[in-house]
């Protein structure tokens, strides 16, 4: 299922649903690289996550959703945001509409091997300098920007 990312688009589709999700940040062993994944779905370099299933917390939802699209086992450190912004509208084929609403972690590898999955179609650590040259949807930057800014309470965006 293919997707469309609508930030501040006046011809966005109204959302119909908001679906909580969970994405992580997690930094290399030296902080100088970033977990990051491309996107089957649209192509676009993104942290890992995704949505919350039914009966899963977020710290469970993240801890699989990491593992299943980058073969990483990782623990979950402290909450890095809470990112709601109604300007932000996901379309996808199927006909849902979401606005976006993703609880981001800041987290670190315990384990696992590196891989690819039907959902990320490469992985790997990119240099926090590389970000700018690399096609990765603007809400993403705006995760890894606070992330890095090392405040220590949440931002809610």
């Amino acid at each position: 299922m293919n997707r469309k990312d609508y930030y501040y688009d006046e011809t966005a589709p109204k959302p119909t649903s908001i679906v909580p999700a969970v994405s992580a940040i997690v930094f290399s062993a030296d902080n100088s690289k970033l977990l990051l994944q491309k996107r089957a779905d649209n192509r676009k370099w993104s942290l890992p996550g995704g949505q919350v299933d039914p009966g899963e917390n977020v710290e469970e939802a993240i801890i699989r959703e990491v593992k299943e699209e980058t073969g990483f086992d990782i623990i979950v450190k402290k909450l890095s945001g809470v990112y709601s912004d109604p300007n932000h509208i996901i379309a996808y084929t199927n006909g849902e509409i979401r606005q976006q609403f993703s609880i981001c972690f800041l987290c670190e590898i315990v384990g696992g091997t590196q891989v690819t999955s039907e959902e990320s179609i490469e992985v790997k650590f990119i240099s926090i300098e590389e970000l700018d040259r690399i096609s990765i949807h603007p809400t993403q930057k705006i995760r890894i920007e606070d992330a890095l800014s090392g405040e220590e309470q949440a931002f809610i965006r």
